[in-house]
């Protein structure tokens, strides 16, 4: 991005007006006397800023000159008698221009250390070509940009950035930070901790934008790995900093060691930094402050909601309460969505399916995406279980208006998430029941499997969880966590490093647990092995029974879609396979494949078929007690 600076007819005067100057020192000439250039150009900007003497300037000058003038370069090669040396030299500066000094241009001086002035190969210094570096040339012609060095590292940040009313107060202390009267290097990095990446870079822009800073991004794990170009591109930015108003906004939400090299090098830098990260950054990382942005009550979320939506929230008839509970935040673009669906832009469903379909992008990586198809006919559960299922439908759907409008948030100091656990055999139920909640409460259902989210490598689980709680805070999605027993077994005595991160592991999800906004499922085969301080921390456990002879009657009589042809089906024969659920459903489908191959409806003899091969995948042997009389 290029853009012309206020003054760009100071800075090309002024810049015109001392490369004359030089030329005539350059022949020999009695010229006016150095005078300092006009306060409201470049060249004197940079002369204040970067602490240039005047023969310094003169030598950014000498070198500008070349550049931009063909027959100041053609007057250096004649003074030097080598018409290829159309680049000025040190010792053309110090033979020429007035109060010369041998430390402009050692490598500590103004000129060297912020890269103004590039020296070129020669047998000695004196003789050595000088070049004006493109950023800095840019510049003193009054036109400005990010250097394109740092480009491939930063992303400038272009979105709206109007703060809720709860942020006003931290957008405000940053702005007072980074309006102070200093030199902007002397600034540390300020850390802002808060609920979601979205939100954090919101009040972070906003800061920025009431600055008048220019605003940038960068991931510290993007940053290169070899300590020169880290080095190198600090020097960069540090000198965008003294060229223009600018900001840098650092996510500093990853862990590892590339990222804890990266964060250090970020407090390094000075300036109008900020980083986000949702909670405290590790004790190694010393920021200079640390602003915890509050997380909006439930009239601002609405609020934010309507302006989102715009003429469309009138027309929603109370949809817009659900909205606010179900989803954290409007997505990027529903204006626009809705703008284009032009007499559907205020359907509940339609806007109900955008605010869906544009979370899915975050989770999409994360977890795998289960269509729920199951309704409460499919869940053959007895009462009690079924009830409690029910009662988790209902804390879901409503609990925006008895959290936030009763007010019982206000009494909770763990959060207001909702955990729950499904315990029970493979094939009872579980994920059929999460599908059943997923689809009455219209919410998106994600199944992460804990056994491939937990890694042997210390820090590197809580980073996978973390990932996953972040991008479906913004879904409101349901999160089905299979294989609980992986990381919530009974915790051990602390006996070496590991068996202590893996107690840090399990406080880690029971934290973020508590804390997030939807539905959290988590399910075992093995309920015994879990800590008891850990299920005390559940608001849910449902067991799942290994079904009984009547309810395996009942899942036979509606394992098969209508549409199946089925003859001379006995249910009580079937249900004396002492099987689960899933394995009835397994036996049932294979059924049907064998009977279509016959071309015929499904019978007793197709399902002892299926029935032999499922018993041989479970390595159980099929009794005459359960398939005596079949046939």
């Amino acid at each position: 991005m290029s853009t012309e600076l206020p003054w760009p007819e100071a800075c090309r005067a002024a810049l015109t007006a001392d490369v004359s100057r030089l030329r005539g020192l350059l022949r020999g000439e009695p010229g006016p006397k150095s005078v300092p250039p006009p306060e409201d150009s470049a060249l004197r900007q940079i002369q204040i800023r970067f602490h240039l003497s005047d023969f310094e300037r003169d030598i950014l000058v000498l070198c500008a000159g070349a550049e931009v003038d063909g027959s100041f370069a053609q007057l250096c090669a004649e003074i030097q008698k080598d018409p290829r040396a159309t680049s000025p030299t040190f010792g053309l500066a110090l033979s020429a221009l007035p109060a010369p000094h041998w430390s402009a241009l050692s490598p500590c001086s103004s000129l060297r250390f912020w890269r103004m002035v590039e020296v070129g190969t020669g047998s000695i210094l004196t003789a050595a070509p000088l070049r004006i570096d493109e950023r800095i040339l840019h510049y003193l012609l009054g036109v400005s940009y990010l250097d394109e060095r740092l480009q491939p590292y930063l992303e400038i940040v272009r979105e709206a950035a109007r703060p809720l009313a709860c942020e006003t107060e931290v957008v405000e202390s940053l702005v007072k930070r980074w309006t102070a009267p200093q030199d902007p290097l002397d600034l540390t990095p300020v850390q802002l901790t808060g609920r979601d990446r979205v939100t954090l870079r919101r009040v972070a822009t906003a800061a920025a934008r009431a600055s008048n800073r220019a605003v940038f991004a960068l991931r510290s794990e993007d940053l290169p790995a070899a300590l020169t170009d880290r080095h190198s591109l600090g020097t960069l930015w540090r000198r965008e900093n003294l060229l223009n108003p600018v900001a840098l906004l650092v996510d500093a939400e990853s862990s590892g060691e590339k990222n804890r090299t990266g964060l250090a090098w970020v407090e390094s830098l000075g300036g109008c930094v900020a980083l986000l990260s949702r909670e405290p950054l590790a004790s190694n990382v010393s920021t200079g402050a640390r602003l915890d942005v509050p997380a909006p009550n439930a009239q601002e979320r609405r609020q934010q909601w309507r302006e989102a939506l715009g003429p469309a929230a009138d027309g929603l008839n109370g949809e817009l309460d659900t909205l606010t509970a179900s989803f954290a935040s409007p997505p990027a673009g529903l204006r626009d969505a809705l703008d284009a669906a032009g007499e559907k832009a205020a359907d509940p469903e339609r806007i109900w399916a955008l605010c869906r379909q544009q979370a899915r992008l975050r989770l999409g990586d994360l977890a795998q995406r289960i269509e729920p198809h199951a309704t409460w006919d499919d869940l053959i559960l007895p009462p009690v279980q079924k009830n409690l299922l029910r009662e988790i439908t209902v804390h879901l759907r409503y609990r925006a208006h008895v959290f936030e409008t009763w007010g019982f948030a206000g009494k909770s100091a763990r959060g207001t998430g909702m955990s729950a656990l499904f315990a029970g055999p493979s094939g009872t139920g579980k994920t059929t029941a999460a599908e059943v909640i997923a689809r009455e409460t219209r919410l998106d259902l994600y199944r992460v499997d804990l056994s491939g989210v937990v890694s042997k490598y210390i820090g590197e689980t809580e980073l996978n969880l973390r990932r996953v709680f972040d991008a479906a805070e913004a879904s409101g999605a349901i999160l089905l966590f299979d294989e609980a027993d992986a990381l919530f077994g009974k915790r051990s005595e602390v006996k070496d490093s590991h068996d202590r991160y893996a107690n840090i592991e399990v406080s880690y999800l029971l934290q973020r647990m508590e804390t997030y906004p939807g539905l959290a499922i988590l399910t075992t085969n093995l309920k015994a092995i879990l800590d008891p301080a850990f299920l005390r921390r559940l608001r849910f456990v449902v067991e799942f029974a290994f079904p009984d002879f009547s309810m395996r009657q009942e899942i036979w009589r509606t394992v098969f879609p209508r549409q199946t042809e089925t003859h001379g089906l006995d249910y009580v024969k079937l249900a004396r396979l002492n099987v689960a659920g899933g394995n009835i459903r397994n036996i049932a489908l294979n059924a049907a494949f064998l009977a279509a191959a016959d071309r015929g409806a499904v019978q007793m003899k197709h399902l002892l078929s299926a029935a032999q091969t499922e018993y041989r995948k479970l390595e159980k042997p099929l009794t005459e007690a359960e398939m005596g009389g079949w046939i």
